[in-house]
């Protein structure tokens, strides 16, 4: 019997039902973490053909690496710490290269993950990025993202996750792998330096008022 895509049965047992055979359990996982991944890879890589080769290949390694899953950690701290590792590969190799504009690309949408067809994979993640971008505040969405990414690759990661993802601070602390404590502070550093941004942001506005 496969799983609807409703199912409430746990990541880890679907998981165990995908590797029983039931490839419809592996598509329920695939539609849980779609969105949230690709939100995560593209507010990290910027780019959203990148993010969604990135999304790709992060079930790819869900795929060749389930029966090295043990449950020691949960699914979604497992699947997280893989689409980390990828950005850190992806950061390395671009690291000599010029970076993209700040603003996601009009057309990128958060939430509009990769539409489905084809594969396994492509068919649950697919690779194209499709929606209108909405815009509200341009200006200070600008400036939030520049401010994000000047922040140091620590302080940014775990402020994409907390707020973004809205992942739990020891879940956080899990993926990193440092102390729940550092992932605190951390998030604190990240989020003084993005008021300071803007503070000055409104001191402008006042100023040509």
């Amino acid at each position: 019997m496969t799983a609807p895509v409703d199912d409430p049965a746990t990541d880890e047992r679907l998981l165990s039902a995908f590797l029983s055979g039931d490839t419809q359990a592996f598509e329920v996982l695939v539609l849980r973490y779609r969105s949230p991944l690709y939100n995560l890879l593209l507010r990290s890589v910027r780019d959203p053909q990148t993010a969604s080769d990135l999304l790709q290949e992060v079930f790819l390694r869900v795929i060749k690496r389930a029966d090295k899953f043990h449950g020691s950690a949960k699914f979604s701290t497992w699947i997280f710490t893989i689409a980390r590792n990828l950005t850190i590969d992806h950061a390395r190799r671009m690291q000599h290269r010029r970076h993209r504009s700040l603003d996601v690309p009009l057309g990128a949408k958060e939430g509009d993950a990769p539409s489905a067809n084809g594969t396994l994979v492509d068919r649950v993640v697919g690779t194209d990025v499709v929606g209108e971008r909405a815009v509200d505040s341009q200006e200070i969405q600008r400036r939030v993202a520049a401010a994000v990414e000047l922040l140091p690759t620590e302080q940014r990661e775990v402020f994409l996750m907390r707020q973004l993802q809205g992942l739990a601070f020891q879940d956080i602390a899990d993926v990193v792998g440092v102390p729940v404590n550092t992932v605190k502070s951390r998030m604190r550093y990240a989020l003084e330096r993005l008021q300071a941004a803007l503070a000055d942001f409104e001191d402008h506005l006042e100023g040509t008022r």
